[in-house]
């Protein structure tokens, strides 16, 4: 179970780093595309002069917001399952000592304390 729960914190880890680097690079093409608005004088997207190296960096640059946005809905699914697991696990290890102990009485053994 443990190493259960360390799967799924680290696919959470995962995917926070993963959007944490899109979103850096769609910054990082973010300012690109205003250096060469900057550059050319022309931001106008539909003008006919417009950069085609901005034109490019500004679809690569939704593409990336898209797909981090599509990481955000894994990632909520995924801590959401964390969660989840890691309570069951807490239930599940708050109920063993019991049944430990119930096991010994029944057997006759004194009960001991679990650390």
């Amino acid at each position: 179970m443990r190493f259960e729960a360390q799967e799924k914190s680290r696919k959470v880890e995962d995917l926070e780093h993963m959007i944490h680097e899109f979103e850096q690079v769609a910054s990082d093409l973010e300012r690109q595309i205003k250096a060469e608005e900057e550059r050319t004088g022309v931001r106008d997207q539909a003008h006919y002069n417009y950069s085609t190296f901005a034109r490019s960096a500004a679809q690569r640059r939704e593409n990336l917001l898209a797909s981090a946005a599509g990481l955000k809905e894994r990632l909520d699914n995924a801590v959401r399952e964390r969660d989840e697991f890691l309570e069951q696990v807490d239930r599940v290890s708050a109920v063993e000592p019991r049944t430990n102990m119930s096991v010994r009485r029944s057997r006759g053994a004194a009960p001991t304390v679990l650390r």
